[in-house]
């Protein structure tokens, strides 16, 4: 049986599929009830997408409380020697999303399935309709700051040289012709590069092999702490990724967001 020791962070599908049966493995399905009961890779077990959010507006992209994280970790079986993977069905955004949550209760067993249910369907790969029963109650979980930028240290840090503000909203977004919030536009000094920019449509939604040239190309760089965000930590749940993956050693979610930056009166804004 092989092991997930040796494999990168975004791994393929034959990496997968050879070791579904590893007794390790807890196979997360982020795409929808209707898409995960149609057929999913066998033994995945459902999350739905919300329940990766507090929900509140004007943030519902905070993170879930304590007791909500302890009940989703049990259903899934969480344990210490557990390796997590990872999909969805649309590029990465809840996949990455859940990354950032393993992240938050210092779980560094993961990997990422590159394109997701996506590429795994490109390839002809067996599906199954079967469910798992939830594996247990709550377990109590650490919760950590670290992954997480909050409003007031965003704030903070806005104009420092080693900071880079990776927005993964669209371009209409980010220049303020399209406003989602009370105020448009975008946080001082954030560089907008849209997540469905990192996929590439031609390879199953995978992430795209130029993707370090790209980030370094717009100043989004190693050297520099990372804060991603969009509107709600969904979009930007890609990009957080894919700053893991690229080996970034400081990287953090703003989970509240453009909801709560563009929701607040003392946040500074750029068009």
């Amino acid at each position: 049986m092989a092991d997930f020791a040796s494999l990168p962070l975004v791994i393929e599908p034959a990496d997968l599929d050879a070791r579904l049966t590893a007794p390790e493995l807890i196979l997360v399905d982020l795409t929808s009830a209707a898409r995960y009961a149609e057929g999913h890779i066998p033994g995945a077990r459902f999350v739905d997408p919300k329940r990766t959010q507090l929900g509140q507006p004007p943030a519902p992209g905070l993170l879930p409380t304590e007791e909500q994280l302890e009940g989703l970790f049990g259903e899934l079986g969480h344990r210490p020697e557990a390796v997590y993977v990872v999909y969805d069905d649309e590029g990465g955004g809840w996949a990455g999303r859940f990354i950032w949550l393993l992240d938050v209760i210092g779980h560094p067993h993961y990997h990422y399935l590159n394109g997701g249910l996506t590429a795994w369907l490109a390839e002809g790969r067996v599906l199954s309709r079967e469910v798992p029963a939830a594996a247990g109650g709550p377990v109590p979980l650490v919760l950590h700051d670290e992954p997480t930028a909050t409003r007031d240290y965003l704030q903070s840090r806005l104009g420092a040289a080693d900071l880079a503000v990776w927005d993964a909203r669209s371009p209409q977004e980010y220049r303020g012709e399209k406003v989602l919030a009370a105020k448009g536009g975008h946080v001082p000094g954030a560089v907008n590069f849209e997540w469905t920019a990192a996929m590439d449509p031609a390879r199953a939604l995978r992430i795209r092999t130029d993707i370090a040239d790209c980030l370094t190309a717009l100043g989004i760089t190693p050297d520099k702490e990372i804060v991603t965000h969009c509107q709600t930590h969904h979009r930007s749940g890609l990009t957080y990724l894919i700053a893991k993956a690229l080996g970034y050693p400081r990287v953090k979610g703003y989970a509240g967001s453009w909801g709560e930056w563009g929701n607040h009166p003392d946040t500074p804004v750029e068009i």
